[in-house]
């Protein structure tokens, strides 16, 4: 029996809108766990930074969080006074020389260098003295002209002493052999030779980050202060000295 068709007119049945519902029931876990992991990589990144640091900063860091306010009167500031440098004075100038040897062990000659660079305290402050050879070490024999060697090492310390807040002298020393031709009244003398070699010292800590306003002095001496005063003619007593001055 077929099947009745509907009416022509009947209704269609109404149609029924749902509403989509968007649960807002998420909370703030993933905030803290954002942070968390935020946290995590600034430690990472303040460890491998510490790991690379300089043994100045090291030092500046564990004094600061021992002392804050205390530590913190002893560093410098300003562009002539570089904040990351310790104030240098009796107490602490063995620091600064152990720093500086560290320093200074990172040149790839220092080995064969080593015996002619001499570290003492003084009632200026911390003398650091590169002695000379016979041939001509840091300097070219002679001369005011600076060797690879002097020019690397003069590198290494004014990378460290340009942190400093400290200010610095310089001196240029020679033996007592004179110059062929030069007398007291005129030619090129050791009294030339080492005032020059004292400021080619001087231009090439200023290369190196030394600031103007550090550079209290600087000395010729010729051959009036020996490193060796028994023998006047040592070619040790052919030097260049920096000073690191002790603060006032």
């Amino acid at each position: 029996m077929p099947n009745p068709s509907p009416p022509e007119h009947a209704e269609a049945p109404p149609q029924v809108r749902t509403r989509r519902v968007y649960s807002r029931r998420h909370g703030g876990a993933w905030k803290v766990a954002y942070a968390d992991f935020v946290t995590a990589l600034m430690a990472l990144f303040i460890v491998l930074w510490m790991m690379n640091a300089s043994a100045s900063v090291k030092r500046s860091v564990v004094g600061y969080f021992k002392d804050p306010k205390g530590y913190t009167r002893t560093l410098g500031a300003g562009p002539g006074q570089a904040g990351e440098g310790i104030l240098v004075h009796h107490d602490n100038v063995g620091g600064l020389q152990d720093q500086l040897r560290q320093a200074l062990q990172r040149v790839p000659e220092f080995q064969k260098l080593r015996d002619n660079v001499k570290f003492s305290v003084t009632g200026e402050g911390l003398r650091i003295d590169l002695l000379e050879t016979e041939q001509g070490l840091f300097f070219v024999s002679g001369s005011p002209q600076p060797t690879v060697s002097g020019d690397h090492l003069l590198r290494a310390l004014a990378l460290e002493l340009a942190a400093m807040p400290n200010r610095l002298i310089i001196e240029g020393h020679t033996d007592a052999r004179p110059f062929r031709n030069a007398t007291p009244e005129n030619g090129y003398s050791n009294w030339e030779l080492a005032a020059d070699r004292a400021n080619a010292a001087r231009r090439l800590l200023h290369t190196y980050g030394v600031t103007a306003s550090q550079v209290a002095e600087v000395r010729g001496f010729a051959d009036q202060r020996p490193y060796n005063d028994k023998d006047p003619d040592d070619p040790r007593n052919r030097r260049v000295s920096v000073v690191v001055r002790f603060a006032q």
